[in-house]
């Protein structure tokens, strides 16, 4: 189990912590072995296929808790890669609509089909009534998966390719509720990579309010009005 200090809002029972525990224990340890192969070889595509890249803990745990923050039932992540945060987001929904009942989902979107079967796995190991109930997964192209069968949104979290980023962004705004939440990883250290998507948001016309918050590489928090 995790040593940090620091309180984890998430609730879900000790074999569901512990996996996530795991997950982001090899994130972090393919991360730090990505960086020294960065410099010495080509072929990152292929290096990458079979990499966690998963959002950092605290930021699951951020998101998380603003997830059960606002009540939200309806949420779209735009990069799901191995599922790691959409454990934590899976466990937010389902505890608001045990809270509150109606309906609700988790889209998510990956492009690589052994990366979902992979996410599909470790969700059923933390528990198909906790977590993969909750979940649908698209699998291929976001800017076609996305384009139907989306409910009212009340928080999207977008951790991918920078070019692909603002086009999901512009999919989904008709669907976002006033009042819903973006989240962008890495804010701070791509701002230059998200540049047109950080300037829409930024964009008084388009009606987003903003916050950066200071964690490692940056995590812009947004809200639509």
């Amino acid at each position: 189990m995790s040593s940090s200090p620091f309180p984890n809002p998430v609730v879900a029972p000790t074999h569901v912590l512990a996996l996530l525990d795991r997950l982001h224990e090899e994130s972090l340890t393919q991360e730090a072995a990505i960086g020294t192969y960065l410099s010495t070889a080509d072929g990152f595509d292929d290096l990458m296929r079979d990499k966690f890249i998963a959002l950092d803990q605290d930021k699951c745990q951020f998101v998380y808790q603003l997830a059960r923050a606002i009540g939200a039932r309806n949420v779209a992540e735009v990069g799901t890669s191995f599922g790691v945060s959409t454990i934590y987001l899976a466990l937010a929904v389902g505890s608001n609509l045990e809270r509150s009942g109606g309906e609700g989902i988790v889209i998510g979107t990956e492009k690589e089909s052994t990366k979902a079967e992979k996410a599909r796995q470790y969700w059923k190991e933390a528990g198909d009534e906790l977590v993969a109930r909750h979940i649908d997964l698209r699998e291929g192209n976001l800017l076609e998966t996305l384009k139907d069968n989306v409910p009212t949104l009340d928080l999207v979290l977008i951790d991918i390719w920078a070019p692909v980023a603002l086009p999901a962004l512009k999919l989904l705004e008709p669907k976002m509720r006033p009042g819903a939440v973006v989240i962008i990883d890495n804010s701070i250290s791509s701002a230059s990579r998200y540049a047109e998507l950080l300037a829409h948001l930024r964009s008084p016309a388009n009606g987003y309010t903003n916050l950066t918050i200071p964690y490692s590489k940056g995590l812009e928090m947004s809200i639509k009005h």
